[in-house]
This record gives C-alpha cells, structure tokens and sequence, in this order.
C-alpha cells in the first residue's frame, strides 16, 4: 500500500503538480481525426490535464490547439469562426492561427499593432494514425518511436476512444495487469472464432485449437515474468497447459501511460489513457492489423453500439449499474455486465472512486507489472522535478530505433517459452507486407 503522499504524488496531473509536469513532457492524444473530420464543424473544445483548450482545423487543413479563453475578454473561442486562416472570435473579431498568434484585431483603429504583441496560449499537434497527439510541455517537442501503431499504413489501423469516470492511473493499472483476465473477463460458453473479428479474446489462439476465453477461464493461475525494456515493461504471462505447453502471452507498458496487447493473431491493440482531469479520463486506441486490411465501418459500428456520441460516453455506465444482469452472471459471464470487456474494465476502474485509496489495497504476487510501474512512474516524475529526462522522452536518432513491441497470444513448448515468442512475432512481422524488414 501507499501512503496518501505517495498516491496523490502519481495521480494528480494538473499543470502545477510534478505527474502533470512529467506527463507534459509526452505526446498526449486529445482528439480522434474523426471528430474534425467529414461534415463535422471542425472546432472542438477539449480538456485535457485539467486545462480547458479548444481544437480546430483551420481553412488551410492545419490542425491548432489553443487555450479556450480568448485573451481578449476570455470569451469562449470554441464558438469561434474558421476563417482567413485561423479562429476568430465571435465577440470581437479576433483571430488566431494554430501557433496562438492574434493576426487580427480588427476593432481597433486602422495602423493598430496591438495584435502583434498578443499570444494565446497554444501546443502543437501531429496525426498519427487516426489520433491526433499535443505536446503540452516545454522546450522542443520529442521524436515519437516507430511502433507498429504508427508506422503501419492507414488501412491497417483503426482508432477510437470512451470516456471513463476515475482517475488515468486506475485503467492504466488495469491494462497491465495480466491475471485478471481470467476473472473479469470470464465467459461460460465460448463464441465461434469465425464470428470473432474486432472482439477482445474470441479468436483462438496461436498454435492451439482453442479459444482464448477457454484458457482464460481453465487456467487462472499464470506465472508472471516481468522485463524492465528501453520503452517500458515487458511482461510476459505464462499459463502452463501441460508438462509440455505453456500460453504465452506477452504484453508491455509504454512509458509514460500506455500500453501495447494482442487482441487476436493478426490484430494488436496499443492505447493510452490519458487524463481528462483528476477525476476523468479517455482511453484512446489504435488497432492495427498484421493480417487484411482493418474493416473500419465494423470496427465502428461495434464500438459504436457501446459509445455515443459526440463525447464517446458509455451507453452502460454507473446510473445503469454497467448493464448488470444476475441471471447473465451466474450462466454466462463472471461480471454479469454483457460481452464486451470494455464495460468489464469501466466497472473495475470506476468502482475503486473517482481516485482509488491506494493506503488501503495489498498487492500480491500476480501484481508485479503495477509495483514495477510505480517505481517507474516515480522515478520519471523525480527525473522531471530535478531537471533530468525521463524515460521515452526520445530525440530523432533514438526514435525510429524503438519498434514493435511484440504482443503475442499463443501456445508454445513449456520448456522454450522465450525462443517461441520471438520466434513467433519475427514470423507475424515476416507475414506483415508492411512491417517486413523492420
């Protein structure tokens, strides 16, 4: 357990806090491509670490994120007007581009130099594979790495996002904790593989001829192997089927709120949970696929049924008690809260608080993954307050040396469980047109 001191130390994350600081120093979704993309009105207003912003495409196709309050009269600039080149004002005809500079003041008297000393607060965003990423922290922004999520093509990723009510730290924990699979994530019935694209768990796994969800459920038990790597943890859970074969799955925490799963034996997940406040957040993730291209209308469609819009609020959430059903959860599944596992992990996060009280839990052994990130996560806020660079702040020769990582679900040989993972990721990349030679 921690003391009080301790947890507010890695939860709180506003811009005078040292997490806040040190999350600051990463590239942090704050908006799918989605959101300003089609017929949308491409002017968004944002929270994101506790500060209010407002996101927009301007008329020439840049993407901007600037503080919400307009510096003139703090009007609200997510009302604003695209135009000439930037967001004006709907109060006085300010206008500003994606760098925050006032191009225009157009009230006051003609040969006014007023708006050349006028800067809104802005950060710079970039789009990677359907995300769009802000650097919010200071000096020069760093190199993002080259991992499958963002060097594969358009056609083979897809990316969404949901809102959650608790603290960023909660789901993130949840993500890298391997043994709960077998319990929040149980089904008493297997569904049919075929019928199992663009569902955690469904497909079978690697090697076997057996479900995902039935080794889940058979073996509950796993050994945990965690690695400290250049980008984080590796952590690799072993469930021992028989003297001979073992599951192996291998998952991996990208420093600083992230994490890399497989979802299927062709399609991984790499998502971030990123802080809307204190007390709220959004995951966001990309799916990308090693296999055909990602069916993005299903993949929508899917997520979709779960999520409205336009703030990607759950459909199940607290005021419904999650979809809970008594009858579902004494036949079909161990929660009881429908089939898909990101209700599961909503309800689990959401229902330690809106910020867990870390001083009143005991970690056990099959908790390693969280205890390694907590040293982690303090060092690189320690690293942040005195001066330093924290892990996976990376510079542009660095960068594309960082690749993969490897997440694998599948069934090995007990006795060489580490030679079959990377054996198996170098042929799922060999297989991959567009990850060969990488």
């Amino acid at each position: 357990m921690l003391s009080q001191e301790q947890n507010d130390l890695i939860t709180r994350t506003a811009p005078d806090t040292p997490a806040g600081a040190m999350l600051r120093r990463y590239w942090q979704p704050v908006a799918l491509v989605d959101e300003l993309a089609g017929t949308n009105r491409p002017v968004k207003p944002v929270r994101l670490l506790g500060e209010d912003l407002v996101i927009f495409r301007d008329d020439k196709g840049r993407y901007g994120l600037v503080g919400r309050r307009c510096p003139h009269r703090g009007t609200d600039l997510a009302y604003g007007r695209l135009e000439d080149g930037g967001l004006r004002c709907a109060f006085h005809g300010w206008l500003f581009d994606v760098n925050g500079q006032c191009l225009q003041t157009p009230a006051e008297p003609d040969g006014s130099n007023l708006c050349a000393n006028i800067k809104q607060k802005a950060y710079p965003v970039v789009e990677r594979s359907g995300i769009l990423f802000a650097y919010m922290g200071p000096g020069e922004a760093p190199a993002l790495p080259h991992f499958d999520c963002f060097v594969a093509p358009d056609t083979h990723t897809f990316a969404f996002k949901g809102m959650i009510d608790c603290n960023w730290l909660q789901s993130l924990e949840v993500g890298i904790d391997p043994a709960h699979t077998s319990f929040l994530h149980r089904f008493f019935h297997d569904e049919d593989p075929s019928q199992s694209y663009g569902k955690m768990f469904r497909d079978t796994t690697i090697g076997a001829d057996m479900p995902m969800t039935r080794i889940m459920r058979e073996f509950p038990r796993p050994r945990i192997e965690v690695e400290s790597t250049e980008f984080g943890l590796r952590v690799v859970t072993l469930r021992e089927m028989s003297k001979d074969h073992t599951h192996v799955r291998v998952t991996n925490l990208l420093f600083p709120n992230a994490f890399h799963i497989p979802m299927s034996k062709e399609m991984t997940i790499t998502q971030w949970h990123v802080p809307i406040d204190d007390t709220r957040h959004y995951w966001y993730a990309i799916f990308t696929s090693f296999g055909q291209p990602v069916n993005k209308d299903e993949m929508r469609r899917q997520r979709l049924e779960l999520y409205e819009l336009p703030d990607y609020v759950p459909r199940r959430n607290k005021s419904n008690d999650y979809g809970f059903d008594p009858h579902e959860q004494e036949h079909d599944t161990f929660t009881g809260m429908g089939a898909d596992i990101n209700v599961h992990d909503q309800w689990a996060c959401e229902s330690m608080g809106t910020i867990q009280d870390r001083t009143q839990e005991h970690l056990g052994q099959s908790d390693k993954a969280i205890s390694a990130y907590r040293r982690i996560l303090r060092q690189a806020i320690d690293d942040t307050r005195n001066g330093g660079k924290p892990l996976m702040v990376l510079d542009p020769k660095t960068a594309p040396q960082l690749t993969g990582p490897a997440a694998i679900d599948g069934v090995g040989p007990t006795a060489d469980w580490q030679g079959y993972w990377q054996q198996t990721d170098a042929s799922k990349r060999k297989a991959a047109s567009w990850a060969n030679g990488r």
